[in-house]
């Protein structure tokens, strides 16, 4: 089964800050700020073929609420996403692994 995936409103700002993130970090370089996005990008794929190999988000509670980690550099980034009915995945948001949980 292929599931849809789609981003609330708060991930797609979640992904622009990031984005922006790493321009301020890295003095404007956008190659690497595009390679970021793209294993995000390449993660977030994954969801749309096997969104059940990823962990729980919060064991023992909602099942269907699950994170997936992206590696990117020496660290990476984590996308909580739910499981719908239906076929459908929503990420629901995006951080990188460093910063504080905000989930």
């Amino acid at each position: 089964m292929n599931y849809q995936v789609r981003f609330t409103q708060e991930a797609e700002r979640d992904l622009l800050r990031l984005y922006d993130f790493i321009l301020e970090r890295d003095e404007g370089n956008e190659v690497i700020a595009d390679r970021a996005l793209d294993a995000v990008r390449h993660g977030i794929a994954h969801l749309s073929l096997a969104p059940f190999n990823c962990r729980k988000a919060y064991p023992g509670k909602n099942p269907y609420l699950r994170e997936l980690i992206v590696p990117f550099g020496s660290s990476g980034y984590v996308a909580l996403f739910e499981i719908e009915p239906h076929g459908i995945v929503t990420v629901l948001a995006l951080r990188h692994q460093r910063e504080d949980d905000l989930f």
